[in-house]
């Protein structure tokens, strides 16, 4: 099949859509998934959830052995249906949290069996496509995508320029610019191109490409949960114990009066004291903040680095491909006296017309931004000068004369002569910025020098001045001499800087810092950042970097960003006060909850406690009752928060406390007493009070 670069109307069906926080078919899905957690086999694992379903279990067999008997049930049964709904709202939060990230992996592998590719069979005046299944593709293979078309897998543009679609992946509508060159050529298998056209050479081998670790990391084993996650469970056995030995001693206490309360009745107090709510969520936050990154464009493998984000205070970040672009591009055209800055820009544009490096076309996009030169396709007279080792020169001889460029001294040799003083003087100043200085000539005149440095990514310094904010400190490693680097770490605005840094120096840096309690993150591209990323707590990976990078560390950033990782570790943070907040909201619930059932259970027997009916509740099993469906009904209630996340507010820890207790202490103690109220009135109209 032959095939031409065309641009035509993408298909908007096939646009990726990412998934609404709560869309019909993954609340479906949920509710089936929600049952099959019932399995006391996997609730065992979270002990709070457990004890509610033994609970269940028991009152259940109670309501059905009195039904069976004659004797009254209804109660039992009331009691009974509102536990299980308790231990199903619980399972269904986690399944909703899953669900989010099962529909993106469905989609992602509906796309990955429906792409065919467009495969490049012969390079030559026209080229020859032949259609492929994405799934047969091999790495080095190239691929044409046009407008409308699935990218087949992962990859990176070698030609051209298009407008992409990471919806599918990102949860993200907004279209992408990705093209060859530069920090913008890497693209996700599963994307939609919806402009232009490019041509992909493939990098990921089947089995192998994001889209495959990403359905992998859904659908694999369990998440491991983290050492924060661990301790609080630990937490919450911990209250759910004290609590059963305290339900306990009631019945003795009871007892002693000659009325005791029913198994039902201890049940519920149980049930509604200890913190169901907290335990529901539990896994659905920790799902949420590992879905939270992916629609940053960031992969996380681990659980653990997205807690470990929250509280990291030192970042190491490679320079070449990181903070700076990572090819040397021209910043300034350098005349020698009696020359005008537009004749050597002409100069330098027409000697880089047949250098295809991205220094070259660097030279070219200059000339054309600062003076508005557009030079001319190559003609065919023309003679091309190609750089050699042993020259350090090329360019070009045109009808119009012989244009040179090259390393300067390698160029005055050539001429045969000295750069003026004021040259000179401009040369060195390059150097001793950390640029490269390349001499411009045309029919063995000089007539200035061009400027190339390694171009510091646009708004690296207010990124930093951000993480700073976080408190976190900012440390540029590099293999280049300490000039070169004291240049682009002022430029860049990082705190501080490792200059001629070997892979060991790095790694010896990390450990040291970790040594002294730090907590730190690495952002590399390269196989000699591989060491370090696997050391640090957090190993943010280019996903324009090598493969031994992408897989040493622990996160993969699809848009190449190394600051990236302040949305990191406000994800990070934002876990974690969603955890303490919802503890706190879980915890104060207690309170409503003593004055709705301890006067219940006791009024008969201790008229005195009436007083603390201070909602007036119609009747004990109404106020009992009450406070069992406000338990299992606050879970889902809570879900959106959850999945969503407390927003993240950079305030010290005095403060966040006091928001936690001011918004969701209070409103925990609060919001009992409401919703218990409410539900003993509606209990009450509905006749079952």
């Amino acid at each position: 099949m032959n095939a031409t670069p065309a641009t035509h109307a993408g298909d908007s069906r096939r646009s990726g859509r990412g998934a609404a926080l709560l869309s019909g078919p993954i609340l479906r899905r949920a509710a089936i998934e929600a049952v099959a957690k019932l399995d006391p086999r996997r609730l065992v694992r979270n002990p709070v959830i457990f004890v509610t379903e033994v609970v269940s279990i028991l009152v259940t067999i109670l309501a059905l052995r009195a039904a069976a008997l004659g004797q009254p049930w209804t109660f039992q049964a009331g009691i009974a249906l509102w536990l299980w709904l308790t231990v199903l709202f619980a399972t269904f939060a986690e399944a909703v949290a899953e669900g989010r990230g099962r529909a993106q992996a469905d989609s992602l592998r509906r796309a990955r069996s429906d792409t065919q590719a467009k495969v490049l069979l012969r390079a030559d005046d026209r080229a020859l496509w032949e259609p492929r299944a994405a799934e047969g593709l091999r790495v080095g293979e190239l691929v044409l995508v046009e407008a409308g078309d699935l990218i087949p897998s992962d990859g990176e543009v070698v030609e051209g320029i298009a407008s992409v679609n990471e919806a599918a992946v990102t949860g993200e509508s907004a279209p992408v610019i990705r093209e060859s060159g530069g920090d913008r050529s890497a693209v996700t298998g599963g994307t939609l191109v919806v402009s232009d056209w490019i041509v992909v050479r493939i990098t990921a081998a089947p089995g192998s490409t994001f889209l495959d670790r990403m359905i992998g990391l859904v659908e694999g084993a369990s998440r491991q949960k983290t050492p924060n996650e661990i301790a609080l469970d630990i937490l919450l056995a911990g209250m759910t114990i004290i609590f059963l030995v305290a339900v306990a001693t009631l019945v003795g206490l009871a007892s002693w009066n000659g009325q005791p309360p029913s198994v039902a009745v201890l049940a519920a107090l149980l049930v509604t004291l200890i913190p169901t709510t907290i335990g529901g969520l539990l896994s659905a936050i920790g799902i949420a903040g590992m879905d939270r990154l992916v629609r940053f464009n960031v992969l996380a493998t681990s659980g653990r680095a997205v807690e470990a984000a929250g509280d990291v205070d030192v970042l190491l970040l490679d320079k070449t491909g990181t903070i700076t672009l990572g090819n040397r591009q021209a910043a300034a055209f350098v005349p020698v006296p009696g020359v005008g800055e537009r004749e050597l820009a002409e100069a330098a544009a027409l000697s880089s017309l047949a250098d295809e490096t991205p220094e070259g076309r660097s030279i070219l996009a200059f000339a054309r931004e600062r003076h508005g030169i557009t030079v001319p396709p190559q003609p065919a007279a023309a003679t091309v000068v190609p750089f050699t080792a042993q020259t350090r020169i090329s360019g070009v001889d045109l009808p119009t004369g012989s244009y040179r460029k090259g390393a300067v001294d390698a160029m005055l040799r050539s001429l045969g002569g000295e750069a003026p003083p004021a040259l000179r003087e401009a040369v060195d100043r390059i150097a001793r910025a950390g640029g490269t200085p390349l001499a411009v000539a045309k029919d063995s005149r000089l007539l200035g020098a061009i400027e190339l440095k390694d171009i510091v990514k646009t708004g690296m310094r207010a990124r930093f001045d951000a993480l700073r904010r976080m408190g976190i400190r900012t440390v540029m490693v590099t293999g280049d001499n300490r000039r070169t680097a004291a240049a682009i770490a002022a430029e860049a605005g990082v705190d501080d800087f490792i200059a001629e840094a070997t892979p060991e120096d790095k790694l010896a840096y990390i450990r040291k810092a970790q040594a002294e309690g730090r907590l730190v993150a690495m952002a590399g591209d390269g196989t000699n950042d591989a060491p370090a990323l696997a050391q640090a707590d957090v190993g943010l990976a280019m996903q324009t970097g090598t493969q031994a990078a992408r897989e040493a560390g622990n996160m993969v950033d699809l848009d190449s960003d190394p600051t990236k990782l302040i949305e990191v570790v406000e994800i990070g943070k934002q876990l974690l006060i969603t955890r303490g907040a919802l503890t706190t909201f879980s915890i104060a619930n207690d309170v409503a909850k003593y004055f709705a059932i301890l006067p219940a259970i006791f009024v008969a027997s201790y008229p005195e406690l009436q007083a603390l009916n201070v909602m007036h509740l119609a009747s004990p099993e109404s106020a009992i009752l009450s406070a069992v469906i406000f338990n299992a009904l606050i879970i889902v209630a809570l879900v959106p928060l959850a999945l969503r996340g407390v927003r993240y507010v950079p305030v010290g820890a005095a403060a966040l406390l006091r928001r936690n207790l001011l918004i969701y202490g209070l409103g925990g103690i609060a919001a009992p007493f409401l919703g218990i109220k409410i539900i003993d009135s509606i209990l009450q109209l509905l006749g079952l009070a």
